[in-house]
This record gives C-alpha cells, structure tokens and sequence, in this order.
C-alpha cells in the first residue's frame, strides 16, 4: 500500500469507502445492461428443458430476447437496486478494508523499532484482510443485493399476482413481498455463499497489490514515475479480476440461483415429479431453500464440471470491465471523495 500512500495519505476509513463506493457505482452503471443480462443466465436453471427450452447461455442472446420482450426499459431492470446494493456493498467494503488494513499495519508499525521502514504485506495477509472486510461488507448489505437479484431477473409468469392485482415490481414492492412469503430472514438469502465469496474481493485487491507494486518496484529501478498509468491499471485489474471469478465461480452461480429462487423453484419441480400426486404439497405452500452445496451437487449430476460454469463468460466479462474500470478510475475518485469532504466539513463549520 506504500505505492498508494500519495494518493491515500488524506483520506480517512470514510474517504477511501467514499472513493471506492462512487468508482464502483460509476463502473457498474456503464456496464449495467450486461449484469441484467448475466444474471438472467446464472438464474436459470434446466427444469426449463423439459418444456423444451434450454437455458440461454449467449449474453448476445439474453439481450436481444429481452430488448424484443421488455424494449430497452428491460436493460435497466432494478437499476436503483442494483446502484444502491453497488454503493453500499462497496462502500462498506472499502470502509473495512482500510480499516482493517491500517490496523493492523499500525500493530505491525509498534513492534518496530522507530524509524524502520514498514514491511510490505504477504499475500496470505491481504488475502484474509480482504477477507475480513468482505465479511462484514456482505452481513450489512446482502439485503438490497436480494431485492436487486429478484428485480432482475423478473417474473417468468404473468403481469399479475394470485389475487388479479398488478405485481409491483418496486424496491420496496419487492421487499415487501420478500418479508410477507419468507419474513425478514428471506432478505438474507445467500448469504452463506455471500460469506464464501468475502474470497473474490480478496483474491482480486490481494492479486492488484501484488502484481502492482512489483510493476512500481520495476518502474523505480528504470527511474520512471511511481504510478500506475490508467490503462495499466485496466489490465492489471482485469488479470486481477478474471482470476478471481475463475476460481470462485460456482458459488457465484449458486447464490444468484438462491437469492433469485430459481433453485427452489426446480427443487419444486423435481418432488412433483418424485412425490405420488396425492402426497404432493398445496401449490400454496412456500419453497423449501435448497443450500449451495445441493445446487451444486446437483448441477455436477446433472451437466458434470462444465454445468458449474453456465454463465461465466457473461460473469467475467461484466465482472472484468466493471472492475478494470473502477482500477482505472479510482485515483479520480479520490479526488472526487477528497474534494466532497473538504466540502462537507467547510459546511459543517459554516453551520
């Protein structure tokens, strides 16, 4: 991190959170059409093939049916949702990461004789750094990330509830549908694979130092400047990213599949097919959660390995771009942040 402390001296916990928050919302909405549609295609599932439907595994695919079905209001599908879970997933994330972070580099800093230099930080150490962080980030926020998943990927059926009356498709409709089916615990579906998941941040913020303070390390010793330029952060964080996504994948897949309730809707259908008909439950009665692991296992029986990776070109790719441009941004928008909370406090004290 001594790479950035140029850039970072000023900014508190809270001013890096800021930083991060707005370049996360900056680089998910350029490529927003693209989350829609990758998280379609990660919410399906094969019960469609009975039917004779496979499901869709060509992002060009999901787009254009939704631009013929929806227009391109369809494109933006929970596109508030999606920025506010976006902002505070990162903001909180950056919050604990920095905080954190510097914690733990002031206990290391105290056992230090005075005036040696700070030893950089393994891989292990960012590693669960990020970790810790993504853990946190995920507890207080994987409500809106629910609400968003299901504004999404829509309604597959009609335009109308059981009662005739319009669905509503709002934030807060959704929400509230969510409480009433499941109670307030149904805002934290998924959120045992969220906790797997703390990894991808890590192995990605983990993988960006690395290899970004080796690229400063080798600009210094050619008597170059000590800073990354815009498109080398691109492609350090694209690496960076991509390697994560690699790695953490099928759960990714499975916690869309939960919070979407795609999987319990196949469940659904696999015990109308297994349970004699006058054994089978009302259609009324609420689904029964299927955890991770049974998607998983499920998927391995059903299509093998590559069934673990239906969707992840559309994954990293949306993954890949959104990340690569936060990398390439995130110097301006800690200006950005810095120039808010200069701002903030001239106010405070005008007041």
């Amino acid at each position: 991190m001594a790479a950035q402390s140029k850039a970072v001296a000023p900014l508190t916990p809270f001013g890096a959170a800021l930083a991060g928050a707005l370049g996360g919302c900056f680089a998910n909405a350029v490529v927003y059409p693209l989350d829609v549609a990758k998280t379609r295609i990660q919410a399906a599932t094969s019960d469609a093939k009975g039917k004779g439907k496979a499901p869709p595994s060509s992002m060009l695919t999901v787009l254009l049916r939704i631009l013929k079905e929806e227009g391109v209001p369809g494109f933006y599908r929970g596109f508030a949702a999606t920025m506010l879970n976006t902002f505070s997933m990162q903001y909180a994330y950056f919050f604990f990461y920095s905080f954190v972070r510097n914690s733990y580099i002031k206990r290391l800093t105290s056992k230090l004789p005075p005036g040696s230099k700070i030893p950089a930080l393994s891989t292990a150490a960012e590693l669960l750094l990020g970790a810790v962080a993504g853990a946190l980030a995920q507890i207080f926020t994987i409500p809106v990330s629910v609400i968003a998943t299901r504004q999404q990927v829509g309604r597959s059926g009609a335009d109308d509830n059981d009662d005739g009356e319009p669905v509503d498709d709002s934030f807060l409709g959704v929400a509230r549908e969510i409480i009433r089916e499941e109670g307030v615990t149904g805002l934290w579906l998924g959120i045992k694979p969220g906790l797997v998941l703390t990894v991808n941040p890590a192995i990605t913020y983990g993988m960006y130092e690395r290899v970004k303070s080796i690229i400063l390390l080798a600009k210094t010793k050619a008597g170059s400047n000590d800073k990354l330029t815009p498109g080398l952060s691109f492609v350090v964080g694209a690496l960076s990213k991509t390697l994560a996504t690699i790695v953490t994948y099928p759960y990714i897949m499975a916690k869309v599949r939960i919070q979407a309730r795609s999987a319990d809707a196949e469940e659904a259908v696999v015990e109308h097919h297994e349970i004699p008909h006058h054994n089978q439950p009302h259609h009324t009665d609420k689904f029964k959660h299927v955890g991770a692991l049974d998607i998983l296992a499920r998927v391995w029986k059903r299509d093998g390995f590559v069934g673990w990776y239906q969707g992840m070109g559309a994954q990293i790719t949306k993954a890949v771009l959104s990340q690569a441009l936060l990398f390439m941004s995130k110097d301006q928008f800690e200006h950005y942040a810095l120039a808010i909370m200069v701002l903030f406090a001239r106010l405070s004290r005008s007041s």
